[in-house]
């Protein structure tokens, strides 16, 4: 009976962490539906936007990451998480008063400073929550919060945008003058503080003293002995990510140059698509890498991405160049199901990769590779090619042309660290009997 409740209560903590992960991409991705009217309204190229929509979140929440996993390695996970939400919704609803472009990009970095917190400590967390054997799924169903938010924002961003087109301003008490676009982050920024009283009722596992003690040079002597595998892991996954990130910002810019299909169209069906597809490709990703490794093939979440990859180049490549709307919404399907189909593996072999007395360390110095490449080059390379090599209107080429070489490079890292990956799971498993 105590072991469970102590289930249960395992899992009551996958859910309100999935909360979190949810509210924290609404707060990430809610801005690539409001591109145009930003544009519009405070006078920005395409590169400056894509700086907003990249670099003023990722860089910041890259380089804070590690130190903020470090803390939470030392002391109280759940309270660092919290404080890292309430800071996130504050400064995404801070975003609602912002009249200038230099304004809302210190609120953007803000956000990033704020979802530091999540990935490390989160799994982390987790992680302590759940046996070896049940991890995977654990992770992976917080790996949904990822698709689950990053399809409301699509979702419910189109509907509100589809009732605030237009220029002029509007009057709100306190905050007084705004542009119509700027009620959408008081939205989804305020509703982040209910999480936050969600997750103090959240325990924080017991640690030995010995978790608390270790340096950081204990981490530097891991990776360095097992950079083979990092290098694999981390830059592969960083390169399939860069894609993601670029097609999350600009998709429904993709759809309304290219078709002239309005943005609160495409956010309905990118949103639909991301909480259905994406959500049925995080799990069965899980499952077909947990089936590599019960068949004796450790390198199952290596092998997941590189299938992932694949799908990725021909999906991306086929949506690109559709005649129709229709035909690139039917493409855009299967490009969910492939974006997704890695997430929840590569989160999993992020946490089987370290000793567990620097977990969320070796987890956060994972995100910390994913932001920098990912979420800083992804946006901003798109939006470059569309400035200086196509035009705005050919965005498709852009999204093409970043498809298919980050994939492409995603693919041989991936491979290059199929017979490292097992050697360093069996050698954490030495590691940490030893201590």
């Amino acid at each position: 009976m105590h072991e469970a409740r102590s289930t249960r209560y395992a899992w009551y903590v996958v859910a309100v962490l999935t909360l979190a992960n949810i509210s924290a991409n609404v707060d990430q991705y809610i801005l690539s539906l409001l591109v145009e009217p930003i544009k519009r309204d405070l006078g920005i190229s395409e590169t400056q936007m894509g700086l907003l929509l990249g670099a003023a979140f990722s860089i910041f929440y890259a380089l804070l990451g590690f130190p903020i996993a470090r803390l939470a390695d030392r002391t109280n996970r759940r309270n660092t998480i919290a404080g890292g939400i309430a800071l996130w919704s504050a400064f995404t609803s801070l975003c609602a008063t912002a009249h200038t472009y230099a304004r809302l990009f210190l609120f953007r970095i803000g956000v990033g400073v704020g979802e530091a917190s999540l990935n490390g400590p989160g799994v982390s967390l987790l992680s302590d929550y759940f046996p070896r054997e049940r991890r995977a799924r654990a992770l992976s169903i917080y790996s949904l919060g990822i698709y689950i938010g990053a399809g409301s924002a699509y979702f419910v961003g189109a509907l509100i945008v589809g009732l605030i087109t237009g220029g002029g301003t509007w009057t709100l008490p306190v905050i007084g003058a705004i542009y119509p676009w700027q009620s959408v982050f008081l939205v989804v920024g305020l509703p982040g503080l209910i999480i936050v009283a969600l997750l103090l009722t959240v325990r924080e596992p017991e640690r030995t003293e010995r978790e608390h003690q270790l340096p950081v040079s204990a981490l530097v002597q891991w990776v360095s002995s097992n950079k083979r595998t990092y290098v694999a892991h981390g830059f592969g996954f960083a390169a399939s990510r860069l894609v993601n990130s670029a097609l999350a910002v600009w998709l429904p810019s993709f759809f309304l140059r290219t078709y002239g299909l309005p943005a609160k169209e495409a956010g309905k069906a990118q949103g639909l698509l991301t909480m259905s597809i994406g959500t049925v490709g995080v799990v069965c990703g899980g499952w077909v890498a947990d089936r590599y490794v019960k068949s004796g093939r450790l390198n199952g979440p290596l092998r997941v991405g590189m299938i992932g990859a694949a799908g990725m180049i021909v999906s991306v490549s086929a949506m690109a160049l559709m005649p129709t709307a229709a035909l690139a919404i039917a493409c855009l399907a299967i490009v969910n199901f492939f974006a997704a189909f890695p997430w929840g593996a590569a989160s999993a072999a992020a946490a089987e990769m370290v000793p567990p007395p620097l977990r969320a360390q070796g987890v956060a110095l994972f995100f910390l590779v994913l932001a920098l490449v990912a979420q800083t080059l992804g946006p901003y390379t798109v939006a470059l090619l569309s400035d200086h090599v196509f035009t705005p209107a050919g965005i498709r080429y852009s999204l093409l042309v970043v498809a298919v070489v980050a994939m492409t490079i995603a693919l041989a890292l991936l491979a290059t660290g199929l017979g490292s990956y097992p050697r360093t799971v069996e050698a954490r498993e030495r590691w940490s009997g030893a201590i």
